[in-house]
C-alpha cells in the first residue's frame, strides 16, 4: 500500500473554519484574506497523549475516588493578579494572556514568575522573541533578582517540553505562544496550525505534570487574540491586560475561567519599578476631580465584586452640522446614542443642534448598564450648565420609557461611596423598596427617585 501523501487546506484564522480551496472571503464568518494555507502531513501510527495522562494511556476512575484537594492554588503575593484568577494559580492550569503591545504583558509576568520563585519554587521563563541578556536587563529595571528564575531563550517546543520534564519548575511562562513551533508542523511559527499544535502539546505536558502554563498572545489590530478561535477554547482562562497609550493604569480583566469568575478585574499602575498594583482604584480615579465643574458625575460600577467609582465627563457644544456628533471613550456608544434618544423625547431637551462627547476618566471602561443615570445627568449637566451635587454619587438603569430600573449590589456600591465621602446617593427607588434599607451604611442619605426627569431636578438643583 503506497504511503499517503502530505496535503494542502486553509483554515480561517478568525473562526478556525477549514477549506479545501482558497478564497477572498471566509465562506463560514465572511472575514477577508482570512484564509491561512498550511500543510496537513501524512497521518502517522503513533497516537496522541491523554490529556493529563504521563504515558499516553488513559483509564476510567470514579468519580468518588478521585482526590481534588491534595494540590491548592497557588497564591500569589500580587493581591489584584491573585483577584483576576480567582484566589491563586490552579496546577496544571494553562493561562493565555493577551493585551495590545507595549501594554506590560511582559512586565506583569515577569513580576509573578519573581514572585512565584521567591516563594514557592523555581519557575521557567520561556523567551521566544527576546534574548536572555535582554530579559536580565528588564529584570535590573524592575529591581528583580530570583535565584528559582530559570530563563530559557528556546523556540522549539519539544525542546521546551524536555526542559519543563527535567526541570519540574511549579510554574512555566512561555512568551510567546505566536513565536514558538514544532518541528512536526510543515509551516512557519506563527500560523494557524503551528499556533494550535504548540499550545496543545504544552497543555498536555502541564497537565500531566500538574505544571501551571501561562501563554502570552499577541493581538490583532482588532484587539482580538492572534489565532484561532480554538486556543481560546483549548486553555483553562483568558485573561486580557487593557489599557490606554497615554495613560498610567491598566486594567487585567478576566474573559475565561474555569476555576473562578469572569467579572473579576485588576487595576495595575504602569510606573519605573514595573506594573504595582492599586489596591484602592476609586480614591485614584477622583483624585484630579472638580466638584463644582459642570458636565460631572459620579458613577458606582460593578466590576465583578469590586465596586469602583468613577468620573464620568460629558461636553454639550453647539454645531452648526445638521448631523451632530456623539462621541464616547470608555462606554458603548450605542448607549450614548440611546441616553441622547431619551434625554430628548422624554425629558425635552433640543439636542438635535448639540455635540455631546462623554468620557470615562483615568482610561477606564464601564460597560454596565448601572451608569446610565450617570452618564445622564453629566449630558444634562454640561447643556444647562448646572453642576451636579459634588457629595452625590449616582447609579441606575434608565429605560426606554424614561423609568429608572433597578441595579444589584446596591448595599457595596453604596458602602463604597461613603468611605470615600459621599453623603448622598441618588438611586432608583424599586432598588431602594425591595431591599428595605438591608445592610445600608447609616451614614449616607440614599434619594430614591422614579423617573429620569425626577432624577435631573434633583441631582441639578441649587
Amino acid at each position: 500500500m503506497p504511503p499517503a501523501k502530505d496535503k494542502k487546506q486553509f483554515v480561517c484564522s478568525a473562526c478556525g473554519s477549514i477549506q479545501l480551496r482558497w478564497a477572498g472571503k471566509c465562506p463560514e464568518c465572511g472575514e477577508w484574506n482570512s484564509l491561512v494555507e498550511e500543510v496537513v502531513r501524512a497521518p502517522e501510527k503513533a497516537r496522541p497523549q491523554a490529556v493529563g495522562s504521563a504515558d499516553g494511556a488513559a483509564t476510567p476512575v470514579s468519580l468518588a475516588a478521585i482526590v481534588h484537594d491534595d494540590h491548592p492554588r497557588l497564591a500569589l503575593h500580587i493581591a489584584e493578579l491573585n483577584r483576576v484568577l480567582g484566589g491563586g494559580i490552579v496546577p496544571g492550569a494553562c493561562v493565555l494572556v493577551g493585551g495590545d503591545p507595549g501594554v506590560g504583558k511582559s512586565t506583569l509576568l515577569l513580576s509573578m514568575a519573581a514572585d512565584v520563585a521567591q516563594h514557592a519554587g523555581a519557575v521557567l521563563y520561556v523567551s521566544a522573541e527576546e534574548s536572555a541578556h535582554q530579559i536580565a536587563r528588564r529584570a535590573a529595571r524592575l529591581g528583580i533578582s530570583a535565584e528559582q528564575l530559570l530563563i530559557l531563550a528556546e523556540i522549539e517546543v519539544e525542546s521546551i517540553v524536555n526542559q519543563i520534564e527535567a526541570v519540574r519548575p511549579k510554574l512555566v511562562i512561555v512568551d510567546s505562544i505566536q513565536a514558538v513551533y514544532t518541528s512536526t508542523g510543515g509551516s512557519a511559527a506563527g500560523t494557524v496550525s503551528q499556533v494550535r499544535d504548540s499550545a496543545s502539546m504544552l497543555l498536555r505536558t502541564g497537565k500531566a505534570h500538574n505544571i501551571p502554563i501561562f501563554l502570552v498572545g499577541h493581538v490583532t489590530k482588532e484587539g482580538a487574540i492572534a489565532g484561532p478561535k480554538v486556543l481560546e477554547h483549548m486553555v483553562d482562562a483568558v485573561l486580557q491586560l487593557e489599557g490606554e497609550r497615554f495613560h498610567a493604569f491598566r486594567l487585567l480583566r478576566s474573559v475565561k475561567n474555569r476555576f473562578g469568575s469572569t467579572n473579576e478585574v485588576g487595576v495595575f499602575e504602569m510606573t519605573e519599578r514595573g506594573m504595582e498594583e492599586v489596591l484602592n482604584p476609586s480614591e485614584l480615579f477622583l483624585a484630579e476631580r472638580l466638584p463644582n465643574a459642570t458636565g460631572s458625575g459620579i458613577a458606582v460600577s460593578m466590576e465583578g465584586t469590586r465596586p469602583l467609582l468613577v468620573e464620568i465627563q460629558a461636553l454639550s457644544s453647539s454645531t452648526a452640522f445638521s448631523m451632530p456628533r456623539r462621541t464616547g471613550n470608555g462606554i458603548d456608544p450605542n448607549r450614548l446614542l440611546l441616553l441622547t434618544a431619551v434625554l430628548s423625547k422624554r425629558v425635552g431637551m433640543d439636542l438635535s443642534d448639540q455635540d455631546i462627547f462623554v468620557n470615562v476618566v483615568g482610561g477606564m471602561r464601564v460597560d454596565e448598564p448601572a451608569a446610565d443615570l450617570a452618564i445622564a445627568c453629566a449630558i444634562a449637566s454640561s447643556y444647562r450648565n448646572r453642576p451636579v451635587w459634588a457629595d452625590l454619587a449616582i447609579v441606575g438603569e434608565v429605560g426606554l420609557s424614561g423609568e429608572l430600573r433597578s441595579v444589584g449590589h446596591l448595599a457595596r456600591r453604596l458602602h463604597e461611596a461613603a468611605k470615600l465621602g459621599f453623603t448622598r446617593v441618588l438611586a432608583p427607588r424599586s432598588t431602594l423598596q425591595r431591599k428595605g434599607g438591608d445592610g445600608y451604611p447609616t451614614n449616607v442619605e440614599l434619594i430614591g427617585v422614579r423617573t429620569l426627569s425626577e432624577a435631573l431636578s434633583i441631582a441639578l438643583s441649587s
